[in-house]
Protein backbone atom coordinates (compact mmCIF):
# COMPACT_ATOMS: atom_id res chain seq x y z
CA UNK A 1 0.00 0.00 0.00
CA UNK A 2 1.32 3.43 -0.94
CA UNK A 3 1.32 6.25 1.57
CA UNK A 4 -0.95 9.19 0.83
CA UNK A 5 1.16 12.14 -0.37
CA UNK A 6 0.29 15.46 1.20
CA UNK A 7 1.67 18.50 -0.52
CA UNK A 8 0.73 21.93 0.80
CA UNK A 9 -2.69 20.93 2.17
CA UNK A 10 -5.18 23.75 2.76
CA UNK A 11 -5.80 24.83 6.36
CA UNK A 12 -8.52 22.75 7.98
CA UNK A 13 -11.78 24.74 8.09
CA UNK A 14 -14.46 24.39 10.75
CA UNK A 15 -17.32 24.98 8.33
CA UNK A 16 -17.82 24.69 4.58
CA UNK A 17 -20.48 25.25 2.00
CA UNK A 18 -21.51 22.31 -0.17
CA UNK A 19 -22.67 23.01 -3.71
CA UNK A 20 -24.24 19.66 -4.60
CA UNK A 21 -24.77 20.23 -8.37
CA UNK A 22 -28.07 19.57 -10.13
CA UNK A 23 -27.03 16.13 -11.38
CA UNK A 24 -26.27 14.92 -7.86
CA UNK A 25 -29.41 16.52 -6.48
CA UNK A 26 -31.75 15.05 -9.10
CA UNK A 27 -30.08 11.82 -10.17
CA UNK A 28 -27.69 10.64 -7.45
CA UNK A 29 -28.69 12.19 -4.10
CA UNK A 30 -27.14 9.40 -2.03
CA UNK A 31 -23.74 10.18 -3.55
CA UNK A 32 -24.22 13.73 -2.32
CA UNK A 33 -25.12 12.53 1.17
CA UNK A 34 -22.07 10.24 1.19
CA UNK A 35 -19.87 13.20 0.24
CA UNK A 36 -21.40 15.28 3.04
CA UNK A 37 -21.16 12.54 5.67
CA UNK A 38 -17.43 12.06 5.02
CA UNK A 39 -16.86 15.77 5.61
CA UNK A 40 -18.99 15.68 8.76
CA UNK A 41 -17.05 12.67 10.04
CA UNK A 42 -14.00 14.94 10.19
CA UNK A 43 -15.86 17.29 12.55
CA UNK A 44 -16.59 19.95 9.93
CA UNK A 45 -19.98 21.64 9.83
CA UNK A 46 -21.90 21.80 6.57
CA UNK A 47 -23.79 24.79 5.23
CA UNK A 48 -26.11 23.79 2.39
CA UNK A 49 -27.79 26.77 0.70
CA UNK A 50 -31.30 25.59 -0.14
CA UNK A 51 -31.67 27.95 -3.11
CA UNK A 52 -28.77 26.40 -5.03
CA UNK A 53 -29.52 24.92 -8.44
CA UNK A 54 -27.26 24.59 -11.51
CA UNK A 55 -23.82 26.03 -12.17
CA UNK A 56 -24.90 26.96 -15.69
CA UNK A 57 -22.55 24.58 -17.46
CA UNK A 58 -25.15 22.94 -19.77
CA UNK A 59 -26.19 26.32 -21.19
CA UNK A 60 -22.60 27.60 -21.36
CA UNK A 61 -21.22 24.62 -23.27
CA UNK A 62 -24.21 24.71 -25.62
CA UNK A 63 -23.53 28.33 -26.57
CA UNK A 64 -26.35 29.93 -24.57
CA UNK A 65 -24.23 32.52 -22.82
CA UNK A 66 -27.02 34.77 -21.52
CA UNK A 67 -28.94 31.83 -20.12
CA UNK A 68 -25.78 30.54 -18.41
CA UNK A 69 -25.18 34.01 -17.00
CA UNK A 70 -28.68 34.16 -15.50
CA UNK A 71 -28.31 30.75 -13.90
CA UNK A 72 -24.87 31.56 -12.49
CA UNK A 73 -26.02 35.01 -11.34
CA UNK A 74 -28.72 33.40 -9.19
CA UNK A 75 -26.00 31.51 -7.26
CA UNK A 76 -23.75 34.47 -6.43
CA UNK A 77 -25.67 35.44 -3.28
CA UNK A 78 -25.57 31.96 -1.74
CA UNK A 79 -22.05 31.98 -0.27
CA UNK A 80 -21.70 35.19 1.81
CA UNK A 81 -19.33 33.75 4.43
CA UNK A 82 -15.63 33.28 3.59
CA UNK A 83 -15.81 29.49 3.85
CA UNK A 84 -14.61 26.94 1.29
CA UNK A 85 -17.21 25.80 -1.24
CA UNK A 86 -16.89 22.05 -1.72
CA UNK A 87 -18.25 20.67 -5.01
CA UNK A 88 -18.63 16.88 -5.56
CA UNK A 89 -18.09 17.26 -9.30
CA UNK A 90 -14.89 18.34 -10.99
CA UNK A 91 -16.69 19.57 -14.10
CA UNK A 92 -19.04 21.82 -12.13
CA UNK A 93 -16.15 23.04 -9.99
CA UNK A 94 -14.28 23.88 -13.19
CA UNK A 95 -17.26 25.85 -14.45
CA UNK A 96 -17.37 27.92 -11.28
CA UNK A 97 -13.63 28.51 -11.12
CA UNK A 98 -12.78 29.13 -14.76
CA UNK A 99 -15.95 30.14 -16.57
CA UNK A 100 -18.03 32.16 -14.12
CA UNK A 101 -15.52 35.04 -14.37
CA UNK A 102 -15.91 34.97 -18.17
CA UNK A 103 -19.68 35.23 -17.82
CA UNK A 104 -19.34 38.44 -15.81
CA UNK A 105 -16.28 39.95 -17.48
CA UNK A 106 -18.27 43.05 -18.49
CA UNK A 107 -19.61 43.76 -14.99
CA UNK A 108 -16.84 44.67 -12.49
CA UNK A 109 -19.00 44.13 -9.39
CA UNK A 110 -20.32 40.73 -10.43
CA UNK A 111 -16.90 39.74 -11.75
CA UNK A 112 -15.35 40.41 -8.36
CA UNK A 113 -18.00 38.28 -6.64
CA UNK A 114 -17.55 35.46 -9.13
CA UNK A 115 -13.78 35.57 -8.65
CA UNK A 116 -14.19 35.47 -4.88
CA UNK A 117 -16.38 32.39 -5.16
CA UNK A 118 -14.02 30.75 -7.64
CA UNK A 119 -11.10 31.26 -5.27
CA UNK A 120 -12.98 29.34 -2.57
CA UNK A 121 -14.26 26.45 -4.70
CA UNK A 122 -12.62 23.10 -3.88
CA UNK A 123 -13.35 19.93 -5.81
CA UNK A 124 -14.51 17.23 -3.36
CA UNK A 125 -11.68 14.71 -3.78
CA UNK A 126 -9.09 17.46 -3.38
CA UNK A 127 -10.81 18.60 -0.18
CA UNK A 128 -10.88 15.07 1.28
CA UNK A 129 -7.26 14.57 0.25
CA UNK A 130 -6.35 17.64 2.31
CA UNK A 131 -8.21 16.21 5.31
CA UNK A 132 -6.31 12.93 5.14
CA UNK A 133 -3.69 14.21 7.58
CA UNK A 134 -6.38 15.26 10.04
CA UNK A 135 -8.26 12.19 11.17
CA UNK A 136 -9.83 11.04 7.89
CA UNK A 137 -6.93 9.11 6.41
CA UNK A 138 -7.82 6.25 4.05
CA UNK A 139 -4.66 4.53 5.24
CA UNK A 140 -6.21 4.19 8.72
CA UNK A 141 -9.27 2.36 7.38
CA UNK A 142 -9.80 -1.24 8.41
CA UNK A 143 -8.71 -3.77 5.83
CA UNK A 144 -11.76 -5.05 4.02
CA UNK A 145 -12.32 -7.54 1.22
CA UNK A 146 -9.76 -6.98 -1.56
CA UNK A 147 -11.17 -5.14 -4.53
CA UNK A 148 -9.87 -3.91 -7.89
CA UNK A 149 -10.87 -0.36 -8.71
CA UNK A 150 -10.60 1.71 -11.88
CA UNK A 151 -10.81 5.49 -11.74
CA UNK A 152 -12.59 7.52 -14.40
CA UNK A 153 -12.19 11.30 -14.38
CA UNK A 154 -14.38 13.49 -16.54
CA UNK A 155 -12.61 15.42 -19.29
CA UNK A 156 -13.13 18.87 -17.77
CA UNK A 157 -12.37 17.66 -14.23
CA UNK A 158 -9.05 16.21 -15.40
CA UNK A 159 -8.01 19.16 -17.54
CA UNK A 160 -9.44 22.09 -15.58
CA UNK A 161 -9.16 20.89 -11.97
CA UNK A 162 -6.61 18.06 -12.04
CA UNK A 163 -9.07 15.96 -10.03
CA UNK A 164 -7.47 12.67 -11.02
CA UNK A 165 -4.41 13.42 -8.88
CA UNK A 166 -6.09 13.54 -5.42
CA UNK A 167 -8.56 10.82 -6.46
CA UNK A 168 -5.75 8.44 -7.36
CA UNK A 169 -3.90 9.23 -4.14
CA UNK A 170 -6.99 8.49 -2.03
CA UNK A 171 -7.58 5.16 -3.74
CA UNK A 172 -3.95 4.05 -3.58
CA UNK A 173 -3.91 4.65 0.18
CA UNK A 174 -6.90 2.39 0.90
CA UNK A 175 -6.06 -1.00 2.44
CA UNK A 176 -7.17 -3.88 0.25
CA UNK A 177 -7.75 -1.67 -2.80
CA UNK A 178 -5.81 -2.28 -6.00
CA UNK A 179 -6.03 0.63 -8.41
CA UNK A 180 -6.00 -0.84 -11.93
CA UNK A 181 -5.30 1.15 -15.06
CA UNK A 182 -7.71 1.09 -17.96
CA UNK A 183 -6.57 1.54 -21.54
CA UNK A 184 -6.72 5.12 -22.82
CA UNK A 185 -7.60 6.39 -19.37
CA UNK A 186 -7.80 10.02 -20.46
CA UNK A 187 -10.42 9.41 -23.15
CA UNK A 188 -13.99 10.68 -22.83
CA UNK A 189 -16.80 8.29 -21.84
CA UNK A 190 -19.06 9.87 -24.45
CA UNK A 191 -21.34 11.77 -22.09
CA UNK A 192 -20.12 15.34 -22.55
CA UNK A 193 -23.36 16.89 -21.28
CA UNK A 194 -25.58 17.75 -24.25
CA UNK A 195 -23.10 16.05 -26.62
CA UNK A 196 -24.65 12.67 -25.79
CA UNK A 197 -28.11 13.97 -26.70
CA UNK A 198 -27.02 15.73 -29.89
CA UNK A 199 -24.75 12.96 -31.18
CA UNK A 200 -26.14 9.72 -29.71
CA UNK A 201 -24.46 7.39 -32.19
CA UNK A 202 -20.99 8.83 -31.57
CA UNK A 203 -21.62 8.99 -27.84
CA UNK A 204 -22.78 5.37 -27.81
CA UNK A 205 -19.65 4.22 -29.62
CA UNK A 206 -17.46 6.13 -27.17
CA UNK A 207 -19.09 4.69 -24.06
CA UNK A 208 -18.89 1.20 -25.58
CA UNK A 209 -15.13 1.65 -26.05
CA UNK A 210 -14.83 2.87 -22.47
CA UNK A 211 -16.75 -0.13 -21.12
CA UNK A 212 -14.50 -2.46 -23.11
CA UNK A 213 -11.46 -0.87 -21.48
CA UNK A 214 -12.99 -1.13 -18.01
CA UNK A 215 -13.95 -4.76 -18.56
CA UNK A 216 -10.47 -5.61 -19.80
CA UNK A 217 -8.90 -3.94 -16.74
CA UNK A 218 -10.73 -6.56 -14.62
CA UNK A 219 -11.93 -3.86 -12.25
CA UNK A 220 -14.68 -4.82 -9.81
CA UNK A 221 -15.68 -1.19 -9.36
CA UNK A 222 -15.28 1.98 -11.40
CA UNK A 223 -15.35 5.17 -9.38
CA UNK A 224 -15.49 8.79 -10.41
CA UNK A 225 -16.13 12.13 -8.77
CA UNK A 226 -18.46 13.11 -11.62
CA UNK A 227 -21.96 11.65 -11.61
CA UNK A 228 -22.69 12.58 -15.23
CA UNK A 229 -20.00 10.21 -16.45
CA UNK A 230 -21.02 7.57 -13.92
CA UNK A 231 -24.66 7.65 -14.97
CA UNK A 232 -23.62 7.29 -18.61
CA UNK A 233 -21.35 4.35 -17.82
CA UNK A 234 -23.84 2.72 -15.44
CA UNK A 235 -26.81 2.77 -17.80
CA UNK A 236 -24.72 1.70 -20.78
CA UNK A 237 -23.37 -1.20 -18.71
CA UNK A 238 -26.88 -2.18 -17.61
CA UNK A 239 -28.02 -2.21 -21.24
CA UNK A 240 -25.06 -4.38 -22.24
CA UNK A 241 -25.68 -6.82 -19.40
CA UNK A 242 -29.30 -7.21 -20.48
CA UNK A 243 -28.31 -7.76 -24.10
CA UNK A 244 -25.42 -10.13 -23.34
CA UNK A 245 -26.33 -13.80 -23.63
CA UNK A 246 -23.08 -14.77 -21.94
CA UNK A 247 -23.66 -12.56 -18.91
CA UNK A 248 -20.88 -10.08 -19.58
CA UNK A 249 -19.09 -9.04 -16.39
CA UNK A 250 -18.82 -5.28 -16.01
CA UNK A 251 -17.86 -3.28 -12.91
CA UNK A 252 -20.38 -1.46 -10.77
CA UNK A 253 -20.25 2.32 -11.10
CA UNK A 254 -20.18 4.41 -7.93
CA UNK A 255 -19.20 7.91 -6.86
CA UNK A 256 -15.81 8.16 -5.17
CA UNK A 257 -17.49 9.57 -2.05
CA UNK A 258 -19.73 6.53 -1.72
CA UNK A 259 -16.82 4.15 -2.20
CA UNK A 260 -14.72 5.95 0.39
CA UNK A 261 -17.57 6.13 2.88
CA UNK A 262 -18.02 2.39 2.50
CA UNK A 263 -14.32 1.54 2.80
CA UNK A 264 -13.12 4.16 5.28
CA UNK A 265 -16.12 4.45 7.61
CA UNK A 266 -17.55 0.98 7.05
CA UNK A 267 -20.94 2.52 6.31
CA UNK A 268 -23.65 0.17 5.10
CA UNK A 269 -25.70 3.20 4.03
CA UNK A 270 -23.25 4.26 1.32
CA UNK A 271 -24.50 3.98 -2.24
CA UNK A 272 -23.52 0.73 -3.94
CA UNK A 273 -24.10 2.22 -7.38
CA UNK A 274 -24.47 5.75 -8.65
CA UNK A 275 -28.26 5.49 -8.95
CA UNK A 276 -28.83 4.49 -5.28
Amino acid sequence: MNALPLQNPRPRPTRVYVFATCVVDLMAPQAGMDAIELIRSAGIEIAFPQAQSCCGQPAWTSGYTEEARRVARSQLDLFPEPWPIVVPSGSCAGMMVHHWPRLFADDPELLKRAQDIGARVVEWSAFIHDLAHDGLSPASAQRREPVKVALHTSCSARREMGSHVPSEALLRALPGVELVQQARVTECCGFGGTFSARHPAISGAMVSDKLDALRDSRADVVVSADCGCLLNLHHAAEKRREASKSGETLPRCVHLASFLRERVLGSTEAAQQVTD
